[in-house]
């Protein structure tokens, strides 16, 4: 179980001091890197306990999210691809044994929204509500993060998300922005859309298969 979870950006300050700086420093943002650190009680036993996921994952490069515990629609998240670069376990003799994780980011990490809650089963095709986000201008990204939390059903349930935009809530002619992989077991994935995307309006939308499938899913997005 995790208690505790800390999110960190920064931009280099480089120095731009010249004789027309009119005895003021001058700086200009640098490289920025982000940095999410956590920590909690240690668990183990399968994949969906923290020990086996992190050893799993120490060294590799995947999607991170950040949101609060109960999360709903439209709550706020950070999501960004982070190396999962240091893992601990262990304290002293009477302690909860106690775990600590760190992970720096591959790309940058917007400020985003949750587009599906990660408490809500879904067993059948559907739409997701709609969300308002900044356009994406030039140079900029659409992000979105998917994390299954659970799968359970018989003959290979399957579930393949999307991410669709509109320039209205009712979403009367949206655009396809993402299209996550068919995912058939717990795991992670991070993509992202180049813009300019001009539209404002944005909404997870899934297609389910198999007999009797039940998935609990995670769906971040943002601009950045």
């Amino acid at each position: 179980m995790s208690n505790k979870l800390e999110v960190a950006a920064e931009v280099e300050e480089k120095d731009t001091t010249n004789f027309g700086s009119a005895g003021w420093s001058e700086m200009i943002g640098g490289l920025a890197s982000t940095k999410i650190s956590g920590e909690g009680q240690w668990e183990a036993a399968d994949a969906s306990k923290v020990d086996n996921a992190q050893w799993s994952g120490l060294g590799g490069v995947g999607p991170w999210t950040a949101c609060p515990n109960g999360s709903n629609v439209n709550d706020v998240a950070w999501l960004t691809n982070a190396l999962t670069a240091n893992y601990q376990l262990g304290g002293s003799v009477g302690d909860v044994a106690p775990w600590t994780a760190e992970a720096s980011s591959s790309w940058a990490m917007p400020r985003g929204r949750v587009g599906h809650p990660p408490g809500t089963a879904r067993t059948a095709t559907g739409n997701g509500t709609a969300v308002q986000l900044p356009a994406v201008a030039a140079g900029q990204y659409l992000y979105a993060s998917l994390h299954v939390l659970s799968v359970s059903g018989t003959s290979s349930p399957t579930l393949t998300v999307t991410i669709g935009s509109d320039d209205s809530a009712g979403f009367a002619s949206p655009v396809t922005r993402i299209t996550f992989n068919a995912a058939t077991a717990r795991g992670g994935q991070i993509m992202r859309a180049v813009g300019p995307i001009t539209d404002t309006w944005y909404r997870a939308s899934w297609t389910i298969s198999g007999t009797t499938p039940s998935f609990l899913f995670l769906v971040a997005f943002g601009v950045k």
